[in-house]
């Protein structure tokens, strides 16, 4: 059955121009072996009670991680940067091909229908990208097009969704798919520095696809495809703390590490009423329009701040709130774990909004706007 969406007030599209994408399928996975917190401080030997509260204190039950097998004397030895990049391709394209399979199975598509590939990664980095490596790994036909976004950090999956909604809308009818896949396991420094105790707190291996076809033409017979429509896109970049989050070379680990500023979770917090009304403006809506919130898990003080920013409820962002939980921080694949909660939990009606929001390095905020 094909739903009926009444635009808001300055959302109206020419009739000319095809309809906007929709949102047809969502797939995600994660690497094979699960830990709790304290399975992690065990693994890395660390016992210092500064760091163990970080972790501690995290609202982070289990993630998925791929850490190094122990030798005789039960010691986990760093790993140098080149078996690190290893590391990457092998989970990020296990991970990959498992969330677009359970993607495209949910839209009730096959990877012959795939027409554009695009991949997102910031944990790790090849030449050719990711996406080369899914397509041959999945037999996917070698006509299909393809892009890769590397190095953007957690906000980049909604970077790539805008992207390949362009893509969608201008081949109306053809499949396109966002592959977010993260091997943050290939981005850890072992040490029990404080610096290191806030990213190996949070930090989980996950994978997220989204599947997205535009509309026929009003004055066409052919029913357009189901899911939400993506009606409008948002960004905010913070200049002032580019610094704040990022993913640079540690000269005395002699290997790529993340940073976080302890700061940033207010920082971000500070700027989603900006961002949020922008992407609201000319659309006839107010925040209290908005039915469904899926944001990126950034983390407990991340969470915290948006919703006290944007005067949400936790149950407003419980779906995001039970990612953390239950994955940790997956970085540019997060928002896609909670959007497939939000499914199968059958809630969502036509006509109904949504906000997708993700942060990250930058200091950036994305968002999107969805409707039922």
């Amino acid at each position: 059955m094909t739903v009926s969406i009444e635009r808001p007030v300055g959302l109206g599209l020419d009739p000319r121009t095809p309809l906007p994408p929709r949102i047809i399928g969502v797939g995600t996975a994660a690497s094979g072996t699960t830990y709790t917190q304290q399975e992690v401080l065990d693994a890395f030997g660390i016992t210092d009670p500064k760091v163990t509260s970080v972790f501690a204190n995290s609202a982070i039950d289990t993630r998925h991680l791929t850490l190094p097998e122990p030798n005789e004397e039960g010691i986990r030895a760093p790993e140098a940067q080149g078996d690190l990049l290893d590391k990457h391709k092998a989970v990020a394209v296990e991970m990959g091909a498992d969330a677009l399979r359970a993607c495209l199975k949910r839209a009730g598509a096959e990877l012959s229908d795939l027409r554009h590939l695009c991949v997102v990664t910031t944990t790790g980095f090849l030449a050719p990208g990711l996406s080369a490596h899914l397509i041959r790994e999945l037999g996917i036909d070698r006509h299909c097009s393809r892009s890769d976004i590397v190095g953007m950090g957690c906000n980049a999956g909604l970077n790539a969704l805008g992207v390949v909604a362009g893509w969608a809308t201008a081949h109306p009818g053809e499949l396109a798919a966002v592959v977010c896949t993260e091997a943050c396991s290939a981005a850890y420094v072992m040490d029990d520095t404080m610096r290191t105790a806030v990213v190996n707190s949070l930090f989980g291996d996950g994978a997220g696809a989204v599947a997205l076809v535009a509309g026929s033409r009003p004055d066409e017979t052919a029913p357009a495809p189901q899911g939400p429509t993506v009606l409008k896109f948002a960004s905010c970049l913070i200049p002032e703390a580019i610094d704040a989050m990022r993913y640079d070379w540690d000269r005395e680990q002699d290997r790529f590490s993340f940073f976080l500023d302890p700061q940033i979770p207010y920082v971000v917090g500070a700027h989603a009423e900006i961002v949020v009304d922008r992407l609201l403006e000319g659309t006839g809506l107010r925040r209290s329009d908005i039915d469904h919130w899926l944001v990126h898990s950034g983390g407990k003080k991340v969470i915290d701040a948006v919703i006290v920013n944007l005067g949400l409820t936790r149950h407003d962002l419980r779906h995001t709130v039970g990612v953390l939980r239950d994955y940790g921080n997956v970085s540019s694949g997060s928002f896609l774990f909670s959007y497939e909660r939000l499914l199968d939990e059958q809630v969502a009606k036509p006509g109904e909004f949504g906000v997708l929001m993700t942060m990250g390095p930058g200091s950036t905020l994305e968002t999107a706007l969805v409707q039922w």
